[in-house]
């Protein structure tokens, strides 16, 4: 479904990428693991359209996403792409269901499409009774919940998460990695995840081990 050759990145004379294969299929949950500096960062930014490599191409479902313009890459980030990361990017005024409705009206679809959508996924993520709640109002695993919620507003191809639990404590680190396979059994969500927490690494379908540029 996706697929990435020879990827290269480049950061002034430092080598950060080297040649990177990488297919990911349906349904499938990947987590790549390695030290920090290792690009893991980089590569998954590559994947989701964030950073442009200096050569190689990435190609979802056949379509060699470089190859769009600027703007058309863009509304293909927001179309098929979701993100969740280490600090959940809530904005602070607006409550949980509208974060969540975010990226469903940046896609100009019908707003009430949008809301009703956005309330289905904070009901199966268990927050039902938060969705007039303000970011302040949520404790930090109710927060990356409704960040996992916006990040599948629009049904993305996947999901890309950066060190998703890296600042949840260890109950509400195990209770979101248990989501992402509920949501890839219930969904047939796929997720490509960056992490340090062995625990994930060693539940997925497949890990990837990143080092000195290169995975192994």
């Amino acid at each position: 479904m996706i697929k990435a050759q020879g990827i290269c990145r480049n950061f002034g004379e430092l080598e950060v990428l080297k040649e990177i294969d990488l297919e990911i299929g349906e349904g499938e949950i990947v987590a790549i693991v390695g030290a920090s500096g290792a690009g893991k960062s980089t590569l998954l930014h590559i994947l989701g359209t964030l950073d442009t490599p200096d050569s190689g191409q990435v190609m979802y479902r056949d379509q060699d996403v470089f190859k769009l313009n600027a703007k058309a890459l863009s509304r293909f980030r927001n179309r098929n792409i979701g993100f969740v990361f280490q600090f959940h990017h809530l904005l602070p005024e607006f409550t949980a269901l509208e974060n969540v409705c975010i990226p469903g009206f940046i896609q100009r679809n019908p707003e009430q499409q949008v809301r009703k959508r956005a309330a289905e996924l904070l009901e199966l993520l268990g927050l039902s009774d938060r969705m007039g709640h303000k970011p302040s109002q949520l404790s930090g695993g109710e927060q990356q919940r409704v960040a996992v919620a916006r990040s599948l507003v629009n049904d993305p191809i996947v999901v890309l998460a950066d060190e998703p639990s890296g600042n949840l404590d260890s109950e509400n680190a195990a209770a979101l990695h248990q989501l992402f396979f509920d949501l890839r059994d219930q969904l047939g969500q796929t997720f490509v995840i960056v992490t340090h927490n062995q625990e994930l690494a060693d539940a997925v379908d497949r890990t990837l081990l990143m080092k000195d540029g290169q995975l192994r």
